[in-house]
């Protein structure tokens, strides 16, 4: 019997010849990832009574969540990590004028195949649409990490999704991470790899696919994993931060389960409130009055998501009572929409082009809800408070389906807009 590629990779991590799903092991990571929680689990380090972190340059440290810093408190958060990075040389340091951390550490060159890559954030599931083992831990397995340069994880079983067909204009892959996320349910995949595959997943650029892998985690998957083609190899030509070494599931592998999709008549899909797997067809939500639209966040905001959007909004003006914030990935997206000419149709819709970073999606600052008020954005949850206001609601839609929104003042079909 062949092996998965979850197995595969903590067989080789952990340094053993092979092992089984529901085995402990202890392994290796190759790049570490953390953000504005840095200072915390810095705290967690030193309790320990370690003076000096293992290996330094394992370690990517990037700050997204609240920049600039909105409150005194974030402040003094941001200079706590800034005197930790310069205490233990910590090379692979992001300040607040390069992006949100999930798009800059692919960027960079750390998202490469074969790697085991562990951030403590959840959506650090997201590298797996290049072929790694990527997965999000607690502060305090992180602050050991530092200590020890290992962790002990569990050999997940694996399920096989495959995708078939063609997208129609205008529906992508977040649409179709809704429908599966909406059907296996918010835990129907807990603590399992998923892999994803099929002609429809092979055919899927690159920031397609890192939607799938980044909102694996919202059905409880461990790891989401696509099989590294030439896509990926373009794309990290000339970034790559080590040698790197492909890892595939074996054509005879055991999947606990197989699931099949075909996205030839898919439509558009929205997580309504207050769970991600509360996912309807928009012909069933849609009218719903909003108050925001978000567009972006580390979920939708790379090129090909805002240049959907800029389509549907190209000529046009947003509804007068709503507010589109657009928080594109990283700063050299920003610096693209700029000189290709998205970023003005942004602003001559009406539209608030915003810095890099996280901004409202986990409640911080630029664009938190106020109670009542209803948004409908690109990210990738939509949990009661997650927004800053428990007496608020989020829904979550693709990028189309956002800018359609923003225009009408409700939760619109981008298709009786086009």
């Amino acid at each position: 019997m062949g092996k998965t590629f979850a197995e595969k990779i903590l067989a080789k991590k952990s340094g053993k010849s092979s092992v089984i799903p529901g085995e402990i092991v202890e392994v290796t990571p190759d790049f570490v990832m953390s953000h504005d929680n840095t200072a915390a689990i810095s705290k967690t380090f030193y309790k320990i009574g370690i003076k000096k972190v293992k290996e330094p340059d394992k370690l990517v440290i990037i700050l997204d969540h609240c920049v600039p810093a909105a409150t005194e408190k974030y402040a003094d958060n941001h200079r706590v990590i800034r005197e930790f990075v310069e205490e233990q040389k910590i090379r692979n340091f992001y300040d607040i004028n390069e992006g949100i951390c999930h798009q800059v550490l692919c960027e960079k060159g750390f998202a490469l195949p074969g790697k085991l890559i562990l951030g403590s954030d959840s959506h650090t599931t997201t590298y797996g649409s290049f072929g790694a083992f990527s997965t999000g831990i607690g502060r305090s397995e992180m602050a050991v990490i530092y200590a020890t340069g290992k962790i002990w994880l569990r050999v997940p079983e694996t399920i096989k999704i495959i995708v078939e067909g063609s997208f129609k204009y205008g529906i992508s892959s977040k649409d179709l991470i809704l429908k599966i996320v909406g059907e296996i349910g918010a835990d129907g995949a807990l603590y399992k790899a998923v892999e994803f595959s099929g002609n429809t997943v092979k055919d899927m650029s690159l920031s397609s696919r890192m939607v799938i892998t980044n909102m694996s985690v919202e059905m409880g998957a461990k790891i989401g994993y696509v099989e590294p083609d030439e896509k990926v190899f373009d794309w990290i030509k000339g970034k790559e931060k080590s040698d790197y070494e492909v890892v595939v599931s074996d054509k005879d592998a055991r999947f606990e389960e197989v699931l099949r999709y075909n996205v030839d008549e898919l439509e558009p899909q929205v997580a309504s409130p207050h769970t991600v797997d509360n996912v309807y067809p928009i012909k069933d939500v849609k009218g719903v009055k909003i108050n925001q639209a978000l567009l972006g966040t580390c979920t939708n905001g790379r090129i090909e998501d805002l240049k959907m959007a800029a389509e549907i909004l190209k000529g046009k003006k947003i509804n007068g009572n709503v507010r589109l914030l657009i928080f594109p990935a990283s700063y050299k997206i920003y610096k693209e929409i700029v000189k290709n000419g998205i970023a003005e149709i942004f602003l001559e819709s009406g539209g608030i082009l915003m810095n890099p970073g996280c901004g409202p999606c986990l409640g911080a600052h630029e664009g938190v809800l106020a109670p009542g008020e209803v948004c409908i954005s690109t990210a990738n949850r939509n949990f009661k408070g997650r927004m800053g206001c428990r007496e608020a609601e989020i829904y979550l839609g693709s990028p189309a389906t956002v800018a359609a929104s923003a225009l009408k003042g409700e939760i619109a079909d981008f298709r009786e807009i086009i």
